[in-house]
């Protein structure tokens, strides 16, 4: 919605009408983003389809080059940690009793190149980052950009007013759409299928915070890497940018040394057919071996992941120019010397090191593996956040540490619970061999997951050549499953640690949305009608005082049964009332004119509001004071939009006296905070397992998290809670 078009129609209409003083007042220097939001009301979900001419696409502001190289820069400090360190004990994975064959060596530099070329550069680098929302990455974008598209949500929250939000939905292609409209109608239509894509979406984002939990482990477990996540990413990354730097910056310069000096027939390793013929020369040994070679791929997942902390030409730049060549210079060295030294492959890396600069290359392989673990750290951070936005995980708190790059953001509860698992694992598990087995099964699942996804989205929303789906799935999906179903082949030898962390974490993630979604069903059922809220707002024996409240409950169509339960205790009602609802929208981010949705409850007399407050997984919740006078700013400009619609002199004196009302009351009371706490028990009549569930695995998580004020920062002084019990 742009503050155009028919606003400056107002503003000039009301120029060349000279309207009265008072008003011209008021009005002087606002800009207002009401127009079309004014002909759509979804109180009680009556309101019919948006007209496609509201539809209005509008992409954010294009970061400029010198952004794009800064940030490009900080993702080599941040994101290809992981990735970048693979070198140090791919090859001794690989060959963990010797070379057996001297071609071996071609055949496993083979499977690495055509890899890291096929599944990181082509997959990752120039398709997966396509598939982003709105400059966010990692599974629950996957998942937010499909719910986006087909009704597969379970929280009953949608109002038609969402899908004007300019950038709710992407210009797309109108080919191929019976097929897209199969595809959606199957996911809407299916309960299972909807079950089925949440419980993925979970336990990838689950496997994921497994990764963040390993790679630490897999390097160098250091405590302080996690005391130093609260300076956030922008400083993190230009500290460890150059450490990085300097890193890959050696690999390819050894790399090219070992493979001038020992052997560059390793060249030949381009030629597929080297593959081949390990797999015909080793057989069983050679699919076994994937789990090792899968181990240089580890990171790549961390490049969608992390991509809100950056952008998708900052992370193509940087992996291209350095990264990329780097690594498979790197691992071409290491070949060129197994070649001529056999049986160093268990310290391939160091070994193939010439001796003059050993120590400093020994000194920066260090700081790298420290390092390596930051790009999952931070990927963490990125995926609670989008978990929160869809009901997913429990409500902890998210700190943004930039001011001038968006999406860096830093969660202390996270952060610290990595750092305990992190010190177990490594305390639990006597050798990176067993770890090892354990990320790579971690690793493959998620990308087998996004790759899943991905033809979801080429389906349903991009809509591409079913040719081309084809191709996708017969190369990069079924490489993916034949190193899933090596790594598979280790379960007992560490690969069972993910799986563990996944299932924990899909417990937690289950129960909270479960009951997430009971509650807010409950909500919608007995939520205050109409004529309800209207008796209650007129009742005499209901005293106003002075001040302007803000009534905050989940429920977005309709006002929570909370407040009929505080009314009933408390029979009094602030001058200025206006019901509040924080909402997610699947998408990572809502323009800041778009924000706030406002609503009237009739008669205008009662001076009763709803505001439907819209946030996107990737936005900036304001402190309570720049908040407060936003949205009281907001509601002003509402009331004017309002009497706008009926041109007469009765109108605009009722405009001025309602938004001096507002302002008055805002002085004299000031603003208070009402939070609708409602308290879950499960009901007399519930089975065992859902007891379990509600009264002790969800109520117990609340306990120990964050209570909603103190997440949003609101003032003690000036807050008032409301409590209610549900019966679910």
């Amino acid at each position: 919605m742009e503050n155009g078009g028919e606003i400056d129609e107002i503003e000039e209409k009301n120029e060349q009408q000279e309207q009265p003083q008072e008003r011209d007042k008021v009005l002087k220097g606002k800009k207002f983003s009401w127009g079309r939001l004014m002909k759509l009301d979804s109180f009680d979900m009556e309101s019919g389809k948006i007209p496609s001419g509201y539809l209005n696409h509008r992409s954010f502001q294009a970061v400029d080059w010198v952004t794009t190289l800064k940030l490009a820069f900080q993702s080599i400090g941040v994101v290809y940690g992981d990735i970048g360190t693979s070198p140090l004990y791919v090859l001794p994975g690989v060959f963990p009793n010797g070379i057996a064959h001297s071609e071996d060596i071609l055949g496993v530099l083979s499977l690495i190149i055509y890899s890291l070329t096929l599944i990181t550069l082509i997959k990752y680098v120039f398709v997966v980052l396509s598939a982003n929302d709105n400059g966010e990455g990692g599974t629950f974008a996957l998942y937010s950009l499909i719910c986006r598209y087909a009704k597969v949500s379970f929280i009953p929250n949608q109002q038609a007013e969402d899908k004007d939000v300019s950038n709710y939905r992407l210009e797309l292609p109108n080919r191929r759409l019976r097929r897209a409209s199969i595809v959606k109608s199957f996911l809407e239509s299916s309960r299972i299928a909807k079950y089925f894509l949440l419980f993925m979406t979970m336990i990838g984002t689950s496997m994921v915070l497994g990764d963040g939990i390993l790679t630490p482990c897999i390097s160098v477990i250091l405590i302080l890497l996690f005391q130093v996540q609260r300076f956030g990413t922008d400083k993190i990354g230009y500290t460890f940018a150059p450490i990085l730097t300097i890193w890959f910056l050696f690999i390819a310069v050894i790399g090219l040394h070992n493979f001038i000096r020992h052997d560059p027939s390793v060249v030949k390793a381009i030629n597929p057919m080297y593959i081949v013929k390990y797999f015909q020369r080793n057989k069983k040994n050679a699919w076994i071996s994937l789990g090792g070679v899968i181990l240089s791929l580890t990171g790549s997942e961390a490049l969608f992941a992390d991509l809100g902390h950056f952008n998708v030409r900052s992370i193509q730049i940087s992996t291209c120019s350095i990264v990329f060549p780097s690594i498979v210079l790197a691992y071409v060295g290491q070949a060129a010397y197994l070649s001529k030294h056999p049986l160093d492959a268990s310290a391939a890396f160091y070994k193939s090191v010439p001796k003059p600069i050993y120590w400093p290359m020994f000194i920066v392989a260090v700081l790298a593996a420290i390092i390596a673990s930051q790009s999952l750290i931070s990927a963490s951070f990125s995926i609670v956040q989008q978990s929160l936005a869809l009901g997913c995980f429990p409500r902890v708190k998210v700190v943004h540490t930039s001011s001038k790059y968006e999406g860096q953001i830093y969660v202390p509860e996270i952060n610290n619970l990595l750092m305990l698992a992190c010190v177990g694992v490594t305390l639990g598990f006597k050798n990176t061999l067993q770890i090892g087995n354990a990320y790579g099964l971690a690793v493959v699942f998620v990308m087998t997951l996004t790759s899943a996804f991905l033809i979801l989205v080429m389906i349903m929303i991009w809509k591409i050549n079913f040719a081309l789906i084809i191709l996708y799935a017969s190369t990069i999906g079924f490489v993916e499953l034949v190193y899933l179903s090596s790594v598979l082949y280790k379960f007992v030898e560490g690969g069972y640690l993910p799986l563990a962390f996944a299932a924990f974490l899909m417990s937690v993630m289950f129960v909270w949305n479960y009951v997430y979604r009971k509650k807010y069903t409950f909500e919608l059922d007995n939520k205050v009608s109409m004529e309800k809220l209207k008796e209650i707002a007129s009742n005499l024996d209901i005293q106003r005082v002075p001040g302007l409240a803000l009534f905050y409950s989940e429920l977005v169509q309709g006002i929570s049964p909370i407040f009929t339960h505080y009314i009933a205790n408390v029979p009094a009602r602030h001058t200025v009332l206006i019901f509040v609802s924080i909402k997610s929208l699947p998408i990572s981010k809502v323009p800041a004119e778009e924000r706030f949705l406002f609503r009237r409850v009739e008669p205008k007399e009662l001076c009763i509001f709803r505001c439907v407050v819209r946030y996107g997984y990737k936005d900036v919740e304001k402190d309570h004071e720049s908040f407060e006078d936003t949205l009281v700013n907001r509601l002003k400009e509402f009331i004017m939009e309002d009497f706008l619609k009926f041109e007469s002199s009765e109108n605009e004196a009722a405009f001025v006296e309602e938004v001096q009302l507002v302002d008055n009351e805002c002085k004299k009371g000031g603003v208070i905070y009402m939070f609708g706490e409602s308290e879950v028990v499960a009901s007399k009549a519930s089975s065992l397992g859902k007891k379990l569930t509600i009264d002790y695995a969800y109520n117990g998580l609340r306990r120990c998290l964050k209570q909603q004020d103190e997440v949003f920062a609101i003032p003690r002084k000036r807050l008032l809670k409301v409590g209610m019990t549900y019966e679910l």
